[in-house]
């Protein structure tokens, strides 16, 4: 009797019967955990954290200046205290850096109103205020760009009708929020001048819109995070008070 076709059709159901289905995923399930106060501390590892902790709160406690008053980004429609804190500070921090490497002088400042993150209040300024202020790692960039990246920067501004932090540009629309004159250092825009504005790298790469930026003649890392400048002008400045001014305004009629 002759056995091989036999086992060759017992070999090629053997293989078919041996291969493995495909697994198609159906459902994914999940448990939420709350983080509450509940929940047991460990002991030893909180003996470990503890003189850490105290040390890193002791340092972020440290009074560095002081605040007359209590400053919010929502005090003012087209530029608040606070704001124009927190583009001053900038220029003035920055400008020095830039100026020594390029032989240049910033030209203006512009960074976003949601990027300050908490009030200044009256009273004490400690380091923990500066990283209230500016938790984020964002640091200090200048892009050299044209008079007419300028324009479009200037109608973004305008187009937006809200207190992003400048310093060294004045801008007076009218009743429309037409716009009616724009200035840099009291000269107004040349389309024909490259200028150089101080922002932050995630302004620079497009965040909040803000797509004017780009292309830059030249771009310049300053490695400067802006908390640090923060921190550097409340470390050598006693008191700040800092006001509304007419550096973004709305004509009354």
């Amino acid at each position: 009797m002759n056995f091989k076709p036999l086992f060759t059709l017992f070999f090629i159901a053997f293989m078919f019967s041996c291969k493995q289905e495909t697994q198609h995923l159906t459902r994914i399930e999940g448990k939420q955990i709350a983080i509450t106060d509940s929940l047991e501390t460990d002991a030893g590892i909180e003996a470990f954290v503890k003189p850490y902790r105290e040390h890193i709160n002791k340092d972020l406690d440290s009074v560095i200046s002081y605040a007359v008053a209590t400053y919010s980004k929502s005090d003012g429609e087209l530029n608040t205290a606070i704001g124009n804190l927190f583009a001053d500070v900038i220029y003035e921090q920055s400008n020095p850096v830039f100026k020594k490497r390029t032989g240049k002088d910033i030209d203006m400042v512009l960074v976003n109103h949601g990027g300050i993150r908490s009030i200044i209040s009256k009273g004490d300024i400690t380091t923990r205020t500066a990283f209230e202020i500016m938790p984020f790692e964002n640091s200090v960039v200048v892009a050299a760009i044209k008079g007419s990246q300028v324009n479009d920067l200037v109608d973004y501004l305008v187009a937006a009708k809200r207190a992003h932090p400048i310093s060294k540009l004045n801008l007076t629309v009218d009743t429309n929020y037409q716009l009616v004159d724009a200035r840099i250092n009291n000269k107004a825009i040349d389309t024909s001048k490259i200028y150089y504005v101080a922002t932050n790298d995630y302004l620079y790469n497009g965040g909040d819109g803000m797509d004017f930026f780009k292309p830059s003649d030249s771009l310049y890392i300053l490695n400067y995070k802006i908390r640090n400048a923060l921190l550097d002008y409340f470390y050598k400045t006693d008191t700040i008070n800092p006001v509304i001014d007419d550096r973004f305004i709305k004509l009354d009629q």
